[in-house]
């Protein structure tokens, strides 16, 4: 007999002991009640076989009844605990062999204990993990396509770059793709483990005061060259000086990203425009382009992973980029809003607060 068994034996035997005392007590006093009322109103003079009959007919009533209720009492918790705390079990086990495709059914009986509460937790529980797991595959999914493309580029012009008669130029162009293919690795990889401290809190926010006028600045003069060769305008409106309290180190990846951005989607000769306005708890960033434009649909998932809206401009991104944005705009608890219409350029307004306190 093992030691599951022994348990559940035993706290059968204490319950029906418990029963059995409490019954007894109280059929015991309703008999002696009995018998004084009687005597009382009769005067009938009891004797020792009477009494001692009536004691063994106690006994036995107090037997069956306490029988009865044990029974009773074993059928009720086998339907409202027991059961539903086996389906639960077989339910966990399920999902811990892998299956998350399992769920608990609610039943009115088990309300009496309350578990169709716990079911109910158990099932939202279920479809978080089921919507993780998901999300855990898509993301794994991605990357290794996003890996896939700079890996191949590498690969082929690293062959191509073996052929013994190749002329100068030709090297040198090949060269150019693999270092391009291999800075669009090494920025995937560096998205990728930044995000996944954003998402797992492993980045703690250090606001402190610091100009932000000359942060933004700084970002727009960092794409100097890639202005220049594009022969994009460059409009700034912002204050010579503007003091913040927020984490600078974070919004630096925030105007890195929009800025990268709007140059990469304004066509040549276009415009890109920086506005810095100060607000009364903190200040209002917005960046402006005249490139493409986005669809209302694209607008709808530009901060999802991977997503790209524009596949002509796929290979110069790995849609991460707004994703880590986003992620930084929430756990500053700062804002962000899009404006965009094909073919007339987008807008980012940012809404900074100090020390992400609005």
């Amino acid at each position: 007999m093992n030691n599951e068994r022994k348990k559940k034996i035993l706290v059968f035997l204490r319950q029906f002991v418990t029963i059995f005392l409490i019954v007894s007590f109280v059929i015991t006093c309703c008999i002696l009640l009995f018998i004084r009322l009687l005597v009382a109103s009769t005067g009938i003079e009891l004797t020792n076989d009477n009494i001692e009959l009536a004691a063994k007919l106690t006994f036995l009533n107090i037997i069956a009844l306490t029988t009865i209720f044990t029974v009773i009492d074993a059928v009720r918790r086998r339907y409202t605990v027991i059961m539903p705390i086996k389906k639960i079990a077989i339910a966990t086990e399920k999902v811990v062999s892998g299956d998350l495709s399992v769920r608990v059914e609610k039943n009115q009986v088990y309300d009496s204990v309350g578990l169709n509460q716990v079911i109910e937790y158990f099932n939202k529980m279920i479809e978080e993990l089921s919507s993780i797991e998901t999300l855990r595959t898509d993301f794994i999914s991605n990357v290794s396509h996003e890996m896939k493309t700079p890996l191949a580029v590498i690969e082929n012009y690293a062959t191509l770059l073996k052929s013994p008669d190749l002329t100068e130029e030709k090297r040198r162009e090949y060269a150019e793709a693999i270092s391009l293919a291999s800075t669009r690795l090494a920025n995937l990889i560096t998205n990728i483990l930044r995000l996944n401290k954003l998402e797992n809190q492993q980045i703690f926010i250090s606001p402190e005061p610091y100009d932000l006028s000359e942060q933004l600045r700084e970002a727009i003069l960092s794409f100097e060259t890639v202005w220049e060769k594009k022969n994009i305008s460059i409009e700034i409106e912002m204050p010579d000086e503007l003091k913040i309290s927020a984490d600078k180190e974070l919004f630096s990846l925030v105007w890195n990203n929009l800025i990268s951005n709007a140059l990469k989607f304004t066509s040549e000769g276009g415009t890109v425009f920086l506005t810095l306005t100060k607000e009364e708890n903190g200040a209002t960033v917005k960046i402006k382009d005249t490139g493409c434009g986005i669809s209302k649909e694209t607008g709808n998932h530009i901060f999802e992973k991977f997503y790209q809206g524009d596949t002509s401009h796929a290979t110069e991104g790995n849609g991460l980029g707004l994703t880590l944005v986003k992620r930084i705009i929430d756990i500053t608890k700062s804002e962000i809003s899009v404006e965009s219409e094909i073919g007339k350029g987008s807008t980012f307004t940012i809404r900074i607060y100090n020390n992400g306190k609005a």
